[in-house]
């Protein structure tokens, strides 16, 4: 692992940090912020994953979160998105390829060598962390936007006991009924639709749900609403009687002054569940 930087935040520490990944095929690069108790003990995790575009530095810099989390004595994690760099598959379209990762192993060609975020996100990047830095590794919660959201809530309702809480922010709730969604998960998966029910939060979320609180923040006027499906991840939730909030936020669009205005609502969410 290779540190590319490490500046002081808020009396803790924002590093940025490269690696070659087996899961991948090429080199992943990661932000990590650590707050000041770090210095001492291992300090509970909350997962960031950023959406369609993205890096790893988008939520790093724009969401404000470092703030929130060095009053609550949490670590963050910021994942990238995808493979990237030479070799790696790619399409022209910004929600598909480089920067479009949604979360899964791909098994259709070109996408199968490289495209295998989920394996990333769920084991290679977690084993990493856990051995390198001073992190908790029972005290775990997750969070993101937009395809970033629909990763968050797919993999906290995959994997029972790992997270004590989740939330997200303008997920892609139902992405099997939305074109963000079934273009990817044709590409990546292939056309049986069987393959992409585990990767999709409505769907989860009706058949087994979480086991902790669930947070869900929507702006009302998202100008992708119509290929977020929001209410259908609402009704889900009512449906099950899911633990959780889901809010429709008045106002708000898709955007990182969005992510932002919430951040300290969705961090303060967290904290009660990780040190509870």
């Amino acid at each position: 692992m290779k540190t590319l930087s490490e500046s002081r935040a808020f009396g803790g520490v924002q590093g940025v940090y490269a690696h070659t990944s087996a899961a991948t095929g090429g080199d992943m690069t990661f932000g990590l912020f650590l707050p000041a108790e770090a210095e001492h003990d291992p300090v509970p995790v909350l997962w960031f994953l950023s959406g369609l575009t993205c890096t790893h530095e988008n939520a790093m810099v724009k969401a404000g979160a470092q703030k929130w989390a060095a009053e609550e004595g949490l670590a963050l994690v910021f994942p990238d998105t995808s493979p990237r760099g030479t070799g790696v598959a790619d399409d022209a379209a910004y929600d598909l390829g480089q920067g479009a990762g949604f979360y899964v192993n791909a098994t259709q060609a070109p996408w199968a060598p490289h495209f295998r975020m989920w394996d990333y996100v769920t084991k290679e990047l977690p084993d990493l962390l856990f051995k390198a830095f001073p992190l908790d590794e029972g005290r775990q919660g997750i969070t993101g936007h937009s395809m970033g959201g629909h990763g968050a809530l797919t993999i906290a309702m995959s994997f029972p006991g790992r997270f004590r809480s989740v939330s997200a922010f303008a997920p892609i709730a139902n992405p099997s009924a939305s074109d963000w969604g079934r273009k990817q998960f044709t590409a990546y998966l292939g056309k049986d639709e069987g393959a992409w029910a585990p990767h999709d939060a409505t769907l989860l979320m009706r058949k087994r749900g979480f086991d902790g609180p669930v947070l869900v923040d929507q702006g009302a006027s998202d100008q992708f609403l119509d290929l977020l499906r929001p209410e259908a991840l609402a009704e889900a939730m009512a449906a099950r009687r899911q633990e959780g909030t889901f809010r429709m936020q008045r106002g708000y669009d898709h955007s990182y002054f969005f992510v932002s205005s919430f951040m300290e609502e969705h961090v303060t969410f967290h904290a009660q569940a990780l040190y509870d």
